[in-house]
């Protein structure tokens, strides 16, 4: 887009991606189901990877697997968002997430990975990357400009998260990007808890953003999908060629609902913003929390480091909850009406589910000073919501 002409972020949402005149008026994208896409001709065949038929926009329709309009439109969509030169759309967050690294895996290949990473990630690096010939060094996610000293000559990427998964620590991402230049290494994000939205990795330097689209751009927790944003054209084909290499192909329905949540998704998330927010300072005023693990919070460790790279705060944190009695404690949680007990998050409901940092990490501790609790803050009334908590913590004391 002509830099002068670029919208701003709540307009992108709303139209990008979107070709009503050349879906006969159709405001939102069609479905396209298809495998075989059929020629007019031996010469459109034998020249289809050029694309002299069948274009949508910069695109071209060749076959199922690779893409028809429905996703073409959400590619386009999120790749404006992000400031991205091309986006490839995966299965689901994780596959996303592990795109990066086994583009870039081979043997003898390392990769510096944060000690607070979403578990599937970890469980990646731990695992599969190993039996590739990799090898991972996770780092403490705190250690900012201090990567330069774990960096090694066959470092192919940098990954992070931010916050971090489960325990919400703000990484210095500025720092870490500055020291990857310098030494000529790719970073990579999870940007789901920013949505593309709040965050915006690639204007600060980061050459792969990761999505869970099935979180706040459907917002709807009925699909699953994820997307991989690239700063170059370069790095596009090589996450692109190797989707390819491995058969994968997306949902057109999936890429339809998708869409379809990508065009409230601002409105939705300053809802989420404002309920996260104000439910995290109530409870950070319970006697029953040790802390509340939210960076929006000024009291927070990383608050100032989100306050100057992120534009808003998503309906996810954590809390520390005295809990001497595990009996009270479960039934604190089973008893809320309105907190679902469930993995995800980014839909319109609210949800609450225990963890366990202090089992996973290897290059850090996690203080076992109390229960670790993870909450979304949904589209509800926050007085309901409080009401809701209220009644959760009389439980826990036995009331």
């Amino acid at each position: 887009m002509d830099e002068n002409k670029k919208h701003k972020d709540d307009t992108i949402a709303v139209h990008a991606g979107r070709r009503p005149l050349d879906n006969f008026g159709v405001v939102n994208p069609p479905v396209y189901h298809a495998s075989t896409i059929l020629h007019p001709t031996i010469k459109s065949w034998e020249g289809r990877k050029e694309g002299t038929v069948h274009k949508v926009g910069r695109h071209s329709v060749m076959y199922g697997r690779m893409g028809t309009p429905t996703q073409f439109a959400l590619r386009d969509a999120l790749s404006e968002l992000e400031g991205a030169a091309d986006t490839e759309l995966l299965p689901s967050g994780m596959s996303a997430c592990a795109m990066p690294f086994l583009a870039l895996a081979a043997p003898g290949a390392h990769f510096l990975v944060p000690d607070n990473v979403y578990l599937p990630v970890r469980n990646l690096s731990s695992g599969y990357l190993t039996q590739l010939g990799c090898e991972v060094t996770f780092y403490d996610p705190a250690i900012g400009a201090g990567i330069s000293e774990l960096i090694r000559p066959e470092t192919k990427m940098i990954w992070t998260e931010a916050p971090g998964s489960l325990t919400f620590e703000m990484p210095d991402l500025r720092a870490i990007v500055a020291a990857a230049k310098e030494k000529g290494v790719l970073t990579g994000i999870d940007n789901t808890w920013g949505a593309g939205y709040f965050l915006k990795p690639i204007a600060l330097g980061i050459d792969f953003s990761a999505h869970a689209l099935t979180k706040y751009p459907c917002g709807h927790s009925d699909a699953m999908l994820g997307s991989v944003s690239c700063a170059t054209q370069e790095l596009y084909d090589l996450i692109h060629q190797t989707t390819l290499y491995q058969g994968i192909g997306v949902s057109p329905d999936d890429c339809y609902l998708v869409q379809r949540g990508l065009r409230t998704m601002p409105t939705r998330l300053m809802r989420h913003h404002e309920n996260g927010i104000r439910i995290a300072q109530w409870l950070a005023e319970r006697p029953e929390v040790v802390r509340v693990l939210h960076p929006a919070l000024p009291e927070d460790p990383g608050h100032a480091i989100w306050k100057r790279d992120f534009t808003g705060a998503c309906g996810l944190f954590g809390a520390v909850v005295k809990a001497p009695d595990r009996d009270r404690l479960v039934a604190m949680v089973e008893g809320y009406d309105l907190f679902g007990i469930g993995a995800s998050w980014g839909g319109f409901e609210s949800l609450c589910i225990t963890a366990y940092p202090e089992k996973i990490r290897t290059a850090t501790d996690w203080p076992q000073d109390g229960q670790v609790l993870r909450f979304h803050i949904g589209l509800e009334d926050p007085e309901d919501l409080i009401r809701d908590l209220e009644r959760g913590f009389d439980r826990l004391a036995g009331k």
